[in-house]
């Protein structure tokens, strides 16, 4: 089966409740401030490019990303921000409607502020109520619950693992 195929699959099995308790974020988070800490920081105003390192967290509402480095590129201007984040591995989580967690991890993480798409690559996984998307690249669209995963050529594979939900 090829993997566009298999995304399709994927993909209707979403959109048909066979990735259990797909929710949609929490609209409340993408009202909060975008708060970042981490042990060093520097940037550049020509460049509008900002630099963190060493135990970075972004958090926004229950919106949470942990990495080892965050770039922040602004040069798109004011709320079209993007969030470069890498580690070994960097990882998302969020809590949303319906109190459902979810959570993502890559070796690079990018989120854009302006579209809420976050696009994880690099050994990337997203795992929802026992359900695990596996690939070398994933696109999630926070605001629309899309979710798109990408093969890294002939020996990657997309894997999908569905847990049925406990009744």
């Amino acid at each position: 089966m090829n993997h566009k195929l298999l995304i399709t699959v994927a993909i209707t099995m979403l959109a048909f409740g066979g990735f259990p308790s797909i929710s949609f974020a929490k609209n409340s988070d993408f009202e909060q401030s975008v708060n970042v800490t981490a042990n060093k920081f520097g940037g550049s105003l020509d460049d509008k490019t900002l630099i963190y390192s060493g135990n970075v967290s972004v958090s926004q509402g229950t919106l949470l990303i942990k990495a080892d480095k965050l770039v922040i590129d602004s040069s798109a201007g004011k709320g079209k921000e993007v969030f470069i984040a890498s580690g070994e591995p960097a990882v998302y989580s969020q809590t949303l409607e319906g109190d459902k967690p979810i959570q993502a991890n890559a070796n690079e993480i990018r989120y854009d502020f302006a579209t809420r798409v976050l696009t994880l690559t690099g050994k990337a996984e997203i795992n929802q109520s026992g359900s695990l998307v596996q690939s070398a690249k994933i696109q999630y669209d926070l605001e629309k619950q899309t979710l798109n995963a990408e093969s890294g050529g002939k020996e990657e594979r997309v894997s999908t693992i569905f847990t049925p939900e406990k009744k």
